[in-house]
């Protein structure tokens, strides 16, 4: 797939938008797959989601303004409750009920996609699980949602709340979470918990995830080893349930590589005793799975959906535009 910072085009194309709380990832994307122009700016997330939603349409203009013609469909992933057609609820962007129409003043198909699935939708199509039909696609960053690919498409469940496995009781009588429970998973084994636990225990301020697990300190170990164990639990239960080929890893934290993957598959094993564990393989995707993945929606959106399994794969960095 490959990208140019001309900002011009000259084939048929679509936008492709990744919000993130933080960030948003945007760009061209042709119907061969190859990615015209990336940018990334920041998400206004502190000025209210009516900024939020200006800010992706502002976005979305300036990305269609950089083609030669008009874009043939939008493709957005956005996080929390989602449909095709609305982003329901975000708690972190705060908004309720908008409708896909509402993204962007031009006048083309808009397709929403869960942050999540749809960048499980990019690693099945274009990534890790390529080839693959049922797969779980597992981003551990900030917080920890899970994409279930079922048939290589991702699953929403009845009303759209499915792969919330960061909110799986691990422990139940454990910490509380921010969701209200007790031992959820996000709670141990997220980046942000896992940087938030060691400074409470070792009486620090700030610490990250990636000196915890690199540290030799006794109570860095423990907190690595916690979130370790709260991982296998919530994976052999994933496994026992949907018997995925393989369960894709992602996100920041799958960037301590065997640090990680070695001791959860150790204990993943010894969880499954009577039945194979399933490979533990890194997502091949990166930052790129979500906008990717929302270029894939935006084809869809354009009535292409059979786009994307020839496509190759070329990640690249995009500069981030204040």
């Amino acid at each position: 797939m490959s990208t140019s910072s001309s900002g011009t085009t000259s084939s048929a194309f679509v936008v492709a938008l990744d919000v993130g709380g933080t960030s948003m990832k945007g760009g061209l994307v042709s119907d061969s797959g190859a990615v015209l122009l990336s940018e990334r700016r920041l998400t206004p997330r502190a000025d209210g989601p009516e900024a939020v939603v200006t800010a992706i349409s502002d976005f979305i203009s300036h990305l269609a303004a950089a083609g030669d013609g008009a874009p043939a469909g939008v493709g957005l992933a956005v996080p929390g409750l989602v449909s095709e057609d609305a982003a329901l609820y975000a708690a972190n962007l705060g908004w309720r009920d908008v409708p896909a129409t509402d993204f962007t003043t031009l006048d083309i198909p808009v397709m929403l996609g869960h942050d999540v699935r749809t960048g499980g939708l990019a690693e099945s199509i274009l990534g890790a699980g390529r080839g693959l039909s049922d797969f779980l696609f597992l981003p551990i960053g900030t917080g920890i949602a899970g994409a279930s690919i079922i048939r290589g498409e991702p699953y929403g469940g009845s009303s759209g709340w499915a792969g919330e496995i960061g909110h799986t009781p691990v422990f139940p009588d454990g910490e509380q979470c921010a969701c209200g429970q007790f031992g959820c998973l996000e709670t141990y084994a997220s980046a942000a918990s896992v940087g938030r636990r060691y400074s409470q225990r070792a009486g620090v301020e700030g610490a990250k995830a990636e000196q915890v697990v690199t540290s030799d300190d006794p109570i860095a170990i423990e907190v690595w080893d916690e979130a370790v164990e709260a991982l296998s639990l919530a994976l052999a239960t994933y496994t026992l349930l949907l018997d995925p080929s393989v369960i894709v890893l992602g996100g920041g934290l799958a960037e301590a590589g065997p640090a990680l993957f070695d001791p959860v598959r150790t204990r993943l094993v010894k969880r499954l005793a009577f039945r194979e564990a399933p490979p533990l393989i890194p997502a091949a995707l990166g930052v790129d799975a979500g906008m990717l993945g929302a270029a894939l929606l935006g084809w869809r959106a354009a009535g292409r959906p059979e786009l994307g399994p020839d496509w190759t794969v070329d990640v690249r960095s995009a500069p981030l535009v204040s």
